[in-house]
């Protein structure tokens, strides 16, 4: 046996021990990719990312770093499609074979195309590796010297590509200075590399009957994550060629074993059972199983939904780098919709909903990191705006470099510091508290110590606001009240943790309670306005009116039972079907609202086959082929808000207390859920449940501390000192943890 072969055996031993410690979940289509938005399946590591095409005959990858930005700290410009991979090949002539396969694994982070040919079996393998900083092409077929074509890298502006050796590299600048470079290396089993000269399209690789290809690509910009050094660092040329460096010294096989250990580590803490979807189903192409959901019970795609929004936070939001935008880090245009960018009025911070509640906390880092890098531009342009405020705010588009575009937004930054509570809710870390979080808590709720407007009665209302995004401009919006409480909320909490600023912490915990409080309609609804105007017609797809249901935690079934029931009553006049990242959101408010069937239809109505021949959407929002969100166009935060809605309804820890299935709908009547997490940095190990009744709970308690749990039918358990009450017809269990140790309940 030759010594490579030896070492993709031993490797691909190694990979089945990666592989069983995550769920498989897999989405598949028997034809490629047409369609950059519907069809191409995404891959990514934080920083680069790619859209596989598949073609037979024509293969694309269209990738993206998302650090390519235009605009700086006054203009937000827009988000920018970095460039194409493009490999012709040859002797592939004829129609697409009958075994034709592209299968995205989001189990193990790996795209793989299979087919065969003229009876050669050919092999395609594409992944975007954390550890490495790479994005891998892996092409294999079963007869040597079968791989033959034409590789070609193109900008996606006027920048032709040089060839160098076994490399094609493109550079440039854009309007602002900022620098870009992307090179791809070749590495050939067998065959032979040559250079061509495109007079148009610049230089090109000619390979000749290659065993097997592996092509390392790397791009980069310029852009540090700083102020201080005016958002600019290492040239992108030492970045690519460090990178490339380092990969190519490592074997394909290692570069696939790194990969997947890194992303199972992350994606393999949570599995999911929602029910069992016959086998049948189960054999179908995605697309088939999309178009069949309505008529064909399938738990298993609802489940599937569910760890690919897990799964594409992983692949756009990694330590160290930006946040996932409005496409991810997606983006095949240069003049994407709505800049592709961080819109601050719901869209940047529902990506972040899932990533504590489905154990990612990891992955809120670049998010919380850029709210940190931006606080002080946002300062300055803040009080050019509102004079003698201290603290700062956004507009409603916003860029990496705190640059801004359109509408003030000024609830946007209390609604960022609601990231900053949570993170440190569900990880207990103190340290991060003290250190990083307070201090922006602290001058966020500075700047609405001076930007509330004070009553003669003594109420504070938040000056001249908008519910987005319709309604007229006014004091008192619900929106900004109900985000603003949030915000005092988590500041007083933060401040008792501490132990710090006692006289401040009082002072905000007396503005929280003067502040507007909700009310309730002429017909039962939740007030959008302080004026009693709402119109039960009114279908629009922002319910901003209710972020005190969720994500805040104003209002609740067991605390506020009379303003939940309102919220119900305002869901039910807004209709429960709307754009995608909407329909997201109500999947949320009816999880808190704890009626798991009706937040089960509104999942029914979310995956709604959008695009593509034979399919009516009626205008619609849903999911794609590649079951990406559909606004319509493309917005990633559509899969996030899904996603963190069925782990809402399974589990809510807001109420200072975890609920155990507090929303079960009776479609998942039987099933399980592994790794969610609660507050209190509480892992939910195991839970099961049969016929609606949970059978089965073990939670880790990582930071210690008491623990409550309520749950919907009795439990026994050997935990000494447990103190059991009944409320109504929940249970409730309270008792004390130790760090590190495992509580056990069963029926």
């Amino acid at each position: 046996m030759k010594l490579n072969s030896l070492k993709l055996l031993l490797g691909s031993i190694a990979l089945l021990t990666i592989i069983g410690s995550a769920q498989a979940q897999k989405m598949w289509d028997n034809s490629p990719a047409k369609t950059w938005m519907t069809d191409a399946y995404p891959i990514g590591n934080g920083r680069i990312g790619g859209m596989i095409f598949s073609g037979i005959n024509h293969e694309q990858v269209q990738f993206n770093d998302n650090t390519l930005w235009k605009g700086d700290e006054q203009d937000r410009g827009a988000y920018q499609a970095f460039g194409n991979l493009y490999f012709d090949f040859d002797k592939m002539n004829g129609h697409v074979p009958s075994d034709y396969r592209r299968e995205l694994d989001i189990s193990r982070s790996v795209h793989t195309t299979t087919f065969t040919k003229n009876k050669v079996e050919y092999k395609r393998e594409y992944f975007c590796s954390f550890p490495d900083k790479v994005m891998v092409l892996r092409y294999t077929a079963s007869k040597k010297g079968a791989l033959s074509g034409l590789l070609r890298l193109t900008d996606t502006r006027d920048n032709t590509a040089n060839a160098k050796d076994n490399c094609l590299t493109f550079s440039g600048k854009l309007s602002n200075g900022m620098q870009y470079q992307a090179t791809a290396l070749v590495k050939l089993e067998g065959g032979s590399l040559s250079k061509q000269t495109g007079a148009k399209e610049g230089d090109q690789l000619k390979i000749n009957n290659a065993d097997a290809i592996t092509i390392l690509l790397s791009a980069a910009t310029d852009f540090n994550n700083s102020r201080a050094t005016h958002w600019r660092g290492e040239a992108p040329s030492i970045k690519v060629d460090s990178i490339l460096k380092a990969a190519n010294a490592k074997h394909y096989v290692t570069l696939l074993q790194r990969h997947i250990a890194d992303y199972q580590y992350l994606y393999g803490r949570v599995r999911l059972n929602l029910g069992a979807t016959p086998a049948a189903t189960l054999a179908l192409p995605t697309i088939q199983r999309l178009i069949n959901y309505k008529k064909t019970f399938d738990p298993d795609l609802e489940a599937t939904i569910f760890q690919y929004g897990r799964y594409l936070l992983i692949s756009s939001s990694r330590k160290g780098g930006l946040p996932a935008n409005l496409q991810g880090l997606w983006n095949e245009s240069n003049n994407p919709p709505w800049g592709g960018d961080y819109h601050t009025n719901i869209n940047i911070q529902m990506n972040y909903w899932p990533a504590e509640s489905t154990n990612l906390s990891e992955c809120a880092v670049p998010y919380l990191d850029h709210i940190n890098a931006i606080r002080e531009i946002r300062k300055i342009n803040t009080q050019k705006e509102y004079p003698g405020v201290r603290g700062w705010t956004l507009r409603t588009e916003s860029n990496p470099m705190g640059g801004e575009s359109y509408l003030w937004n000024p609830p946007a930054s209390a609604w960022y510091a609601q990231a900053l509570w949570e993170h440190y809710a569900f990880t207990k870390d103190k340290t991060y508290l003290k250190n990083f979080a307070y201090p922006i808590l602290k001058e966020i709720s500075e700047f609405w110590d001076d930007h509330l407007k004070h009553r003669a009665d003594g109420t504070l209302v938040s000056p001249m606001g908008w519910s987005p995004e319709h309604g007229p401009t006014e004091d008192g919006v619900t929106y900004d009240q109900m985000i603003v409480y949030d915000l005092f909320s988590n500041y007083v909490e933060s401040a008792d943790v501490l132990g710090i600023d006692n006289d401040y912490r009082n002072h905000i915990a007396d503005l929280k309670d003067h502040l507007l409080k909700p009310k309730i309609g002429m017909w039962g609804q939740l007030q959008e306005w302080e004026t009693d105007r709402d119109d039960p017609q009114d279908k629009h797809r922002h319910a901003s009116h209710l972020f005190g249901l969720y994500p805040g935690r104003q209002i609740s079934t067991t605390k506020t039972p009379q303003l939940a029931k309102a919220a119900k009553v305002s869901l039910w006049a807004r209709g429960d079907v709307s754009t995608g990242w909407s329909m997201a959101w109500k999947i949320n408010f009816w999880a808190r609202l704890q009626d798991g069937d009706h937040a089960h239809k509104i999942i029914e109505n979310f995956i709604t086959p959008v695009g593509g021949n034979g399919i009516d959407y009626n205008n619609g929002g849903g999911i794609y082929a590649n079951l990406l969100c559909a606004h319509p166009p493309f917005q990633i935060d559509g899969n996030f808000g899904y996603t963190a809605g069925v782990a809402e309804m399974l589990l809510q820890s807001q109420t200072d207390e975890i609920q155990l299935l507090p929303a079960l709908p009776k479609a998942w009547a039987t099933g399980s859920a592994q790794g969610l997490m609660a507050r209190g940095d509480f892992e939910i190990i195991d839970m099961q449940w049969k016929n609606g009744k949970l059978t089965k709970l073990s939670v880790k308690s990582l930071a210690g501390g008491e623990c409550k749990l309520r749950a919907g039918n009795a439990l026994n358990t050997t935990t000494p000192n447990v103190e059991t009450t009944k409320a109504g017809t929940d249970f409730q269990y309270k008792f004390n943890t130790q760090a590190g140790k495992i509580y056990i309940f069963t029926i």
